[in-house]
């Protein structure tokens, strides 16, 4: 994305260090220095001239923002450096201000940013980076139970299963490196093309852990071997 020049500030109100900042904020603003806040929950936070709303967290995802508060120097629109949490030395260094927060504490730490909470990062992910589902999509009312869905199709014995959806296949898919649409095999009885993406999918429906995802894909790998003689 492209980045104004001069000083970025990523925060979000509900944190004691971006509160503990907002003065240091005001007065980088105060030097003269050009400074942008993108602010991930309350945008009436902090009380400086130039705030933007990113409670979409279009921004901190692609900034890859995983504490705030983070100032970045920008130059030509590009990244030069960055400091996370608080930490006096650093930000007079990167302002060039060599009294700046004089004041407060030489540290304190940071908060974990919204945008790499439980579930928000896999949305955020689908939403604004390049994953893209192939596998078909379907809708459950509102009504309907999940898991009896998944039995009523057939995707179960009746067991417990985990419903597959995006940001879960995501999340599994987090488990190798190799591409979701890297093709396995001919899966009997119909022959269907097996890709990783597919493995994921079932994976998830299983209860399985990312972490475990190499180990399904090279047992699947295995099976669909002609030497194996699954058809």
């Amino acid at each position: 994305m492209q980045l104004p020049d001069g000083l970025v500030a990523v925060v979000k109100k509900d944190c004691p260090t971006c509160l503990l900042v907002e003065p240091v904020l005001q007065a980088i603003e105060k030097d003269g220095l050009t400074l942008t806040v993108y602010v991930q929950d309350e945008p009436s936070f902090p009380d400086v001239g130039t705030v933007v709303d990113d409670t979409a967290l279009e921004c901190s995802y692609n900034l890859e923002i995983e504490i705030v508060p983070t100032l970045i120097k920008v130059e030509n629109g590009t990244e030069q450096n960055r400091t996370i949490g608080w930490v006096r030395e650093e930000w007079q260094e990167l302002t060039g201000l060599s009294a700046l927060g004089s004041k407060l504490p030489e540290f304190r730490p940071g908060c974990g940013s919204i945008s790499v909470e439980p579930g928000v990062a896999e949305r955020l992910a689908l939403r604004f980076g390049d994953f893209d589902v192939v596998s078909r999509r379907i809708e459950v009312g509102g009504m309907e139970d999940d898991i009896e869905y998944c039995f009523d199709r057939g995707w179960s014995d009746g067991l417990p299963v985990v419903p597959p959806t995006e940001e879960r296949l995501y999340r599994m898919l987090q488990g190798t490196s190799r591409a979701p649409n890297e093709v396995l095999g001919e899966a009997p009885p119909d022959l269907a093309t097996c890709t990783v993406e597919k493995v994921a999918l079932n994976a998830v429906l299983a209860g399985c852990k990312p972490e475990y995802l190499p180990v399904v894909i090279a047992a699947v790998e295995a099976a669909l071997d002609p030497a194996f003689c699954m058809h």
